[in-house]
């Protein structure tokens, strides 16, 4: 681990210099040495810098690669990169340079941390107004081993066993063997116990971790191990028990609310008016239902919608953004990677005139599983997920005009069948029983892509493709670091917990438990929000195509509650794979279908297979171009320049050590 720990420790003076000085520049400092984090400001910068790993996640395509390829949920779209961590073929080995930056990325953290829990330990000075008593210090170090049983959390669901290292690194040392798995859960769980006892339920500063976030990491934690059959995690007979109490402690503590409704969470990616925007007249040039000046000058989203959406009290920690070009760093990227390319193929659609419609970078289209699992027409997450409606933002040469033949009013003839801000494309949800014909999408003035229609030998194609596709909206980006249509520095804050997940864990806990009654209360509580509400503008699917009436806004949740039926039977809504057959073994795909309809493409979809054990039979079922994937998948390959560099006893490992080191199925 030479190269690791020099990485560690010869720049951690660098590291830190350059992760605090941002923090320490704005009081005029322009130096520092490991003698800084001898003072009670240098301890807090350090804690500070403690939090930087994990923006990595986010920053750039590790994000999608690591999280949401290979996976049931997404397949490939036309521009891929890394796609072999899609197809599981052999391009996936001990070289995969993401791998390599999430093991290098999350030790430095375990390092800072490891530094801030031995300094911070030490230090008293009772005049200090940062760390002067044993509560600001305890607060402190609860952050530090909340981070520190995050990091491990991370490496562990990915890798596996891992070196297990609590004390910080002062020098060069190279012999870290790999510590078991379980072993290594009980390290992260008391880390986190620690860090519930130490820190505070509120924490004024954004991003810093809280009581709440501690408790919610507790119960994914003891959920995970405790998911665990036929693999070894230390998994314990209470482990259930133990989830479900961290999870209600989080669900019953009033610090964390459910927003009342889901689009909420994603504030800033919808058009104005939402979801019945008020769009320019037929014929006749405005502009979009969203900021525009044609010049991609501004940004086509508000800043204070995004910034609702980051202050959410639903969420329980995120990686921070900001929009200061001089803090913001690499940004958070991942709104490039789920949109299809709609910038060719749609008249009057470009990317360059604004940056409402993104930077389609086209890596991910969603999977037939994910597009048949939610109930449309009841349930409001599917049509605030993903994006169907484009509109025109540049007038193209030679666009089509009514004729006295097809204008709808006479006082049309001669003007734009799709006029500038007008709607210029429709994607259609819809299934093999009711595509659409050629005179129904030719009823249409503007494009419709339906996911199903007849051509002219009334034969049933499909419309959608790995270039056109439903676009996952979620974390579409229209400010920006600068509105640039080629700026992709993010502002968006990346969520790595939130109420709605703790309510899953709870469910899953307690259905794991045998206690279906409690698990579907907690699924209930979700669905109930996910459902329209009295009062609550629908979807113009909703009466266009998925058989409901214009005027109805009446509530949903009488027709989305769930009950028992849907696993102690082969409910067709819940799309079970056929090896699936037990009401025990059929809870536990209901709830990864729970997580996909509230979590879809929120980058926990590999880890949450990976737990609970239904990788292979899911992925190889749902997704098309996981034709690689084998059983050894479940865990990734070490990296190469760690086993390289990792001594035993002073010397080199050899071949058979060297073997040994890494995990079954790799070379």
């Amino acid at each position: 681990m030479q190269k690791y720990i020099l990485l560690l420790t010869a720049s951690l003076v660098v590291i830190y210099s350059t992760s605090c000085k941002k923090f320490i520049e704005e009081d005029l400092v322009s130096t520092l040495t490991y003698d800084h984090y001898n003072t009670d400001q240098g301890l807090e910068d350090l804690v500070r810098s403690a939090y930087a790993p994990v923006k990595w996640k986010f920053e750039n395509e590790q994000s999608y690669a690591l999280h949401n390829f290979g996976v049931d949920e997404f397949i490939l779209g036309d521009q891929f990169n890394h796609s072999y961590l899609n197809t599981y073929d052999a391009g996936l080995n001990s070289s995969t340079g993401f791998l390599n930056g999430m093991w290098t990325n999350n030790y430095n953290g375990i390092n800072r941390c490891n530094l801030g829990l031995e300094r911070i330990a030490a230090y008293s000075n009772p005049a200090s107004s940062l760390l002067g008593t044993e509560a600001q210090r305890n607060q402190r170090m609860g952050e530090l081993y909340f981070l520190r049983g995050l990091y491990y959390f991370q490496l562990v669901q990915q890798f596996g066993g891992v070196p297990l290292v609590l004390q910080s690194s002062s020098g060069v040392r190279t012999d870290f063997a790999r510590a078991p798995v379980p072993q290594i859960y009980e390290v992260i769980i008391s880390d986190l116990r620690n860090a519930s006892n130490m820190l505070s339920p509120t924490e004024a500063a954004e991003g810093r971790a809280t009581k709440g976030a501690a408790d919610h990491f507790l119960a994914k934690t003891y959920l995970t191990r405790g998911s665990a059959v036929t693999e070894a995690r230390g998994q314990k007979a209470t482990d259930m028990d133990s989830a479900a109490y961290y999870a209600e402690q989080v669900i019953n503590d009033g610090v964390f609310v459910l927003e009342t409704d889901y689009k909420n969470l994603w504030n800033g990616v919808y058009v104005k008016g939402h979801p019945r925007p008020s769009i320019t007249p037929i014929g006749s040039d405005g502009q979009p239902p969203y900021n525009y000046n044609g010049s991609s000058s501004i940004p086509s989203g508000e800043i204070g919608n995004i910034q609702a959406a980051n202050n959410s009290k639903e969420v329980i920690f995120a990686a921070q953004f900001s929009d200061n070009q001089n803090l913001a760093g690499a940004g958070n990227r991942v709104h490039e990677y789920f949109l299809m390319q709609y910038d060719a193929g749609i008249p009057g659609v470009i990317r360059t005139a604004d940056n409402w419609n993104g930077r389609p970078f086209r890596r991910l289209a969603p999977s037939d599983y994910t597009l048949d699992l939610f109930d449309r027409r009841n349930d409001s997450r599917f049509y605030k997920s993903f994006r169907t409606t484009y509109y025109a933002n540049t007038i193209p040469a030679n666009r089509p005009l009514f004729t006295a033949a097809d204008a709808p009013d006479p006082s049309l003839v001669g003007k734009p069948k799709v006029a500038l801000g007008d709607t210029a494309a429709l994607f259609v949800m819809n299934t093999p029983a009711t595509p659409l014909t050629m005179a129904q999408r030719a009823q249409y003035r503007y494009l419709v892509f339906a996911r199903y229609y007849l051509d002219a030998s009334n034969t049933l194609l499909e419309g959608f493709n790995n270039n056109k596709y439903l676009s996952l909206d979620k974390f579409m980006d229209p400010v920006r670091v600068t509105s640039n249509f080629n700026e992709e520095r993010g502002v968006r804050n990346g969520i790595l917990a939130r109420l709605g997940e703790t309510y899953l864990i709870a469910a899953e806990a307690y259905g794991r438990k045998g206690d279906y009654v409690r698990a579907l209360f907690y699924v209930n509580e979700i669905r109930r929000r996910a459902a329209y509400r009295d009062g609550e503008p629908k979807d113009p699917h909703y009466w266009m195509f998925d058989g409901g009436a214009y005027d109805d806004e009446n509530s949903t949740y009488p027709q989305l509650t769930a009950t028992n039926a849907l696993f102690m039977t082969n409910a067709a809504s819940e799309n079970y794979p056929p090896s699936v057959t037990s009401t025990e073994d059929r809870f536990i795909h209901f709830m990864l279908n729970e997580r996909t309809r509230e979590l879809c493409g929120e980058l926990y979809r590999w880890e949450d297979l990976v737990r609970t054990e239904t990788l292979f039979d899911r992925t190889t079922l749902f997704n098309k171009d996981a034709t690689g994937l084998a059983p050894h998948h479940k865990l990734r390959p070490v990296p190469q320049l760690q086993i390289d560099l990792t001594t035993v006893n002073g010397q080199p490992m050899d071949d058979a050590q060297k073997r040994a080191y890494q995990n079954p199925g790799y070379e």
